[in-house]
């Protein structure tokens, strides 16, 4: 219960204390009630925030924790089979008994494709002898087509010379992932069924079993985890592709993932870095790359762009600031972050400042949207000249509403916001090569995102790392209009026996395009 505070004798007051009396309580009463509305003010945007925040119908949590016990396992399934797979590699020719799950025959009622790996030849290399064929060595692997699946029969002709008697045969086909019965096809599908559709592995094998193929979770895990192992070295070279260039876009995300020994969840990150100066006319292959981090930590940023110089274009995150001290690295704001506070704003209570801001920031985004694709130096002049007058003009003006505004106020801390990063904000004035904002980051981990909402997002931080090595293939192949299954087929199809040297042959761009000049090979 409030105790109001008690009246003083008024008949003992003369006229000016009364005077100075009323005008006190007047002066009281007006700020308590501006301290209430502005209350009011942000709880409707801290509300209007939220509900905005919702995606779609509010889930049910019935099996969340089921999911999570899969998920959990599934990763512990994938790192088995990754160590598995370096002890293999370390024991090569050694007959290593199997700790996976028990093979079963591959299902009779798929269709089989034959390949004959023939030697193209008719007399012993030996002694020139003629060849002559007695029997045949072969082995089989499942794979994926669009909607369907197959049975690939691979068959090695068996040669002996009649002269010296020695048994020749052609190579066996490498394989993506040694001794795994999966072809190039059908882990490219899972691969982009989990990192893409945002299919969990439980899923899929029930999707896969509805077909007659019988994929138990812990094999598609294990094909994962090994996966990954193989890829690491193209996401090496797009990593260093990404930090070759003048000018990055840069944000992290945060990503569930399980705690070990506890079954509860913790939070890490996913950071994401794009290389995208299509803008400003530059024919370089567009990328991304992702890392993930157990935490938000400042040191996480500073060890991914150890050796990075030029302009990072990023949020008001604290943990990036230290970058910028050095001097190597410049900092460039986004103007899409300063437009959605006064958004927030309009849409919680009509504020006609916030309504303003967001015109004025939108003849902004006219002056962009004309000179997108023009060299830099055009887009210099242009923005110089027309975007130059019109920033000049809304400092002024945010430096006369925020006069006017209570300092507590909702719109007086986006105002505030804006003018502490007026110099990153104005920086691509003057370099043609920076965007107006982050967009490109943002795209970027919209996939996230919706992975996030489907499932929970890695049993471990293992998972975390697979994850953002999957997601740099696959967001890198659809920034450069490349369909990411075709992709991963022809690269898993190839990376087992590719030079290492010659990595960068495998980068989606290069890849492809190679297989354009020589269609025949999509075929294979």
């Amino acid at each position: 219960m409030v105790t109001l505070p008690a009246l003083p004798d008024l008949s003992q007051l003369d006229a000016e204390a009364l005077r100075e009396l009323l005008i006190n309580q007047h002066t009281e009463f007006r700020q308590k009630l501006l301290s209430r509305e502005q209350e009011i003010e942000h709880l409707k945007l801290v509300i209007a925030r939220l509900r905005r925040m919702v995606f779609g119908p509010k889930s049910e949590k019935v099996t969340q924790e089921i999911e999570q016990l899969e998920l959990k396992l599934e990763e512990l399934e994938a790192v088995q089979a990754r160590q598995a797979m370096v002890r293999r590699q370390a024991t090569v020719g050694d007959d290593e008994p199997s700790t996976g799950p028990v093979r079963r025959p591959l299902p009779e009622h798929l269709p089989r494709e034959t390949v004959v790996h023939d030697l193209g030849m008719t007399t012993c290399p030996d002694c020139g002898g003629e060849l002559h064929r007695f029997g045949e060595d072969v082995s089989e692997v499942i794979d994926h087509i669009p909607e369907s699946f197959r049975v690939i029969r691979h068959v090695r002709p068996k040669y002996s010379c009649r002269r010296c008697e020695r048994v020749i045969e052609a190579a066996a086909p490498t394989r993506p992932i040694d001794r795994g019965l999966a072809g190039s096809g059908l882990l490219a599908h899972v691969l982009v069924s989990k990192y893409c559709e945002h299919q969990p592995l439980y899923r899929q094998s029930e999707i896969y079993a509805r077909e007659g193929v019988e994929l138990d979770r812990s094999t598609l895990a294990g094909w994962v985890g090994a996966s990954s192992r193989l890829l690491t070295p193209v996401v090496e070279a797009l990593r260093h592709h990404v930090l070759s260039g003048l000018k990055i876009h840069a944000d992290d995300t945060p990503v569930p993932v399980l705690a070990p020994g506890t079954g509860k969840t913790k939070t890490g990150r996913l950071w994401t870095y794009v290389r995208d100066d299509r803008p400003w006319g530059d024919s370089t292959a567009p990328a991304v790359w992702f890392a993930y981090s157990p935490d938000r930590k400042g040191q996480h940023p500073r060890q991914h762009l150890t050796g990075f110089h030029g302009v990072l274009q990023a949020d008001a995150y604290a943990g990036f600031h230290h970058l910028y001290d050095t001097g190597k690295i410049s900092e460039a704001a986004c103007w899409a972050h300063v437009r959605r506070k006064f958004f927030d704003l309009q849409q919680a209570h009509q504020s006609p400042i916030a309504a303003e801001a967001i015109q004025r920031i939108a003849a902004l985004y006219a002056i962009e949207q004309e000179i997108r694709g023009r060299p830099p130096d055009q887009r210099c002049e242009l923005r110089q000249s027309r975007a130059g007058p019109l920033l000049e003009e809304m400092r002024a003006w945010f430096n006369g509403s925020l006069a006017r505004l209570s300092r507590k106020s909702d719109t007086a801390v986006a105002i505030r916001y804006a003018l502490g990063r007026w110099r990153s904000l104005t920086r691509y004035l003057d370099n043609g090569a920076i965007e107006i904002d982050n967009n490109a980051a943002e795209r970027a981990l919209r996939a996230v995102c919706l992975g996030r909402k489907n499932y929970l997002f890695a049993g471990s931080d293992a998972g975390g790392e697979r994850a953002a090595c999957l997601y740099s293939l696959i967001g890198t192949a659809k920034l450069n209009g490349i369909n990411p299954e075709l992709y991963l087929r022809q690269l898993l199809d190839r990376i087992a026996s590719h030079p290492i040297n010659r990595i960068s042959e495998l980068l989606p761009w290069n890849l492809m395009r190679n297989l354009t000049e020589s269609p025949k090979q999509l075929l294979n």
